[in-house]
């Protein structure tokens, strides 16, 4: 049989948890409560006691929790949000599905995420909100910036998609992904570190006010039944989502710690192979806890790396093949090849290699070896 290897392979992680999945789901059938309900309610608890944040809001994806915060926020026409170029679509979209206009602003070239010193820059009369995004699972550094935002009344939505569970030390404090802002938003898609078993989302924020619109705002509006106070979404977490979930968080924290170690195996053999002069391995930006949502390289002659490794069964993607402000639906922007060149260039070199907490050495040592042979390399 000719040996393959996917980008993330979710057998092998449902292995290990499959009796406690199934006792789960069971519970789900036999209460016949499927939306919202017990399970959804206490997935949520259980995530503000994770996150140690005070309101937790579950909804039917990640897009969702963004267009969520941002209805919750009052986003409007007229409005300017500031996010980055290099990131998932619904970052952007968000923002224009509500009338307002995204404003993007460069990342920095070791982490992808966003130069918080650029986001300064984009600021004016109109900024109504910023978006950083924590690209691949690793935080954006906003401290510096985040006592000028407020100051100047620019609400903060974290984009924490990929990165649930990574947390930055600022000082004496431990920050989560998703807690620094007035609102954090997540994605539970299959793919995710704790992803569920079909669309998921959630917002979580420590402003009473806010929570409780969004609350409303996930169930079309409605405070009492049938009685609505805005328009809203129907935006729902269901109760199989959340009784997977819950099972998965009981093991989160073990996880990450195995995908870190596979993410510093990577490192390691990059080195033994003699590939770091055309190979750049992800940075971890001091302060943070980077939990590997991808493992994303940096490589010369990228795409013919990419048909070398499928040659050899060696799956790999490229998030993102088109910087956000040079997609064809936001050509209503303005923006033309160049603007943002660091993003530009990433789009071009990027590649992100196989890694879940179940990848072996021996998988790990296949797939450098052979971007070894492709180079013309030697151990």
């Amino acid at each position: 049989m000719e040996r393959r290897l996917p980008t993330l392979d979710l057998k092998r992680n449902y292995a290990r948890i499959k009796d406690e999945i199934k006792d789960a789901l069971m519970e789900v059938l036999d209460s016949q409560y499927f939306i919202l309900g017990p399970q959804v309610q206490n997935f949520e608890k259980e995530m503000e006691s994770y996150l140690q944040i005070s309101h937790a809001i579950g909804c039917a994806s990640g897009s969702d929790a963004l267009v969520l915060a941002l209805m919750g926020l009052d986003i409007k026409e007229g409005d300017e949000v500031i996010t980055t170029p290099f990131s998932f679509f619904a970052t952007a979209s968000c923002i224009t599905r509500l009338g307002a206009t995204p404003v993007f602003a460069d990342v920095d070239p070791l982490s992808f995420n966003i130069d918080p010193e650029k986001v300064m820059e984009k600021v004016t009369s109109r900024t109504k909100a910023f978006i950083p995004v924590h690209i691949f699972g690793q935080m954006v550094p906003v401290e510096n910036i985040m006592p000028e935002m407020q100051n100047l009344n620019i609400a903060v939505v974290e984009d924490a998609a990929q990165a649930f569970g990574s947390w930055r030390k600022v000082g004496d404090r431990i920050i989560r992904a998703g807690t620094w802002g007035r609102a954090g938003c997540y994605s539970f898609f299959p793919t995710k570190n704790l992803g569920g078993y079909g669309d998921g989302g959630m917002v979580v924020s420590s402003d009473e006010g806010l929570s409780q619109v969004i609350s409303r705002l996930r169930v079309h509006g409605e405070g009492a039944t049938y009685f609505h106070e805005e328009v809203g979404l129907n935006s729902r977490l269901d109760a199989m989502q959340a009784a997977v979930l819950r099972v998965k968080l009981r093991h989160f924290d073990e996880w990450q710690q195995e995908r870190r170690a596979v993410a510093g195996q990577y490192k390691l053999l990059l080195g033994e192979f003699d590939l770091l002069d055309v190979v750049t391995p992800p940075s971890e930006t001091e302060g943070n806890y980077h939990i590997y949502h991808q493992y994303v390289i940096r490589a010369r002659r990228r795409d013919e790396l990419q048909a070398f490794l499928a040659e050899k069964g060696i799956a790999s993607r490229v998030y993102y093949p088109l910087s956000l402000h040079l997609q064809k639906c936001f050509s209503f922007l303005g923006h033309e090849k160049g603007a943002f060149p660091v993003s530009e260039s990433l789009t071009e070199e990027v590649l992100a290699l196989p890694i879940f907490p179940e990848l072996t050495i021996d998988e790990q040592e296949w797939v450098v070896s052979s971007m070894a042979e492709f180079y013309g390399k030697k151990r």
